[in-house]
């Protein structure tokens, strides 16, 4: 198809155009800020407690159960939604990947707090199920186990992003997906670089405690 901008003429095709819109959604719905949204509907600033993450640990700390369940599952939600829209519209699994990243990318770099923001866990959850609902279903219910046993929801990240790649690749999920395993996994691992030194110096606080990971 051909259209004309500014008199120059140029080539584009739906499918492109909705690639680079799916991204986009994937990004802001990432971006949304859900966490913070929960604790001022709480009566908090989740950034102005304990590590000032907006994620679920920290909401949890600052705004109580009721408050962290559904920073959980808002989070989880906007990694899951625009990548079901994504594999629902177009069936192309690098793209599918590719939208799975921006969300993640964005709930890290949220442009509504000016960048600012968590460290992806519960959103990576969402788009893994998104992607492949089994597998991604298995690998939430493995972080869930690690945290209860430890109560280090931060060895719990670390230890799923290790896993995920191997879980793909053994249940053979396409290429774009496991290729997302590793980037997404290695970002979300770049954002837990200081929660795994807490770990292994002993400084991490558990579920529940004042200060750690969120």
């Amino acid at each position: 198809m051909r259209g004309t901008v500014g008199g120059s003429r140029f080539r584009y095709t739906w499918p492109a155009m909705v690639g680079i819109v799916l991204v986009l959604v994937g990004y802001l719905l990432g971006a949304v800020p859900v966490g913070y949204l929960v604790g001022r509907a709480f009566g908090v600033d989740v950034r102005t407690v304990g590590s000032g993450n907006i994620g679920t640990a920290n909401v949890l700390r600052a705004a109580g159960k009721w408050a962290a369940i559904l920073t959980l599952l808002g989070d989880m939600l906007k990694g899951l939604i625009p990548v079901v829209l994504a594999r629902g519209l177009v069936e192309n699994e690098w793209l599918h990947a590719a939208v799975a990243l921006a969300a993640v990318v964005g709930h890290c770099w949220p442009v509504f707090l000016r960048f600012k923001g968590g460290k992806a866990v519960a959103t990576g959850a969402g788009t893994s199920i998104g992607l492949a609902p089994l597998v991604g279903l298995g690998l939430f219910a493995f972080w869930w186990a690690v945290v209860l046993v430890s109560r280090y929801t931060s060895l719990g990240a670390i230890a799923v992003m290790l896993v995920s790649p191997f879980a793909f690749v053994l249940t053979g999920q396409p290429l774009p997906y496991v290729l997302y395993t590793v980037t997404g996994g290695a970002l979300v691992l770049y954002r837990h670089v200081e929660n795994a030194r807490a770990l292994i110096e002993g400084r991490e606080r558990k579920v529940g405690q004042r200060e750690a990971e969120g």
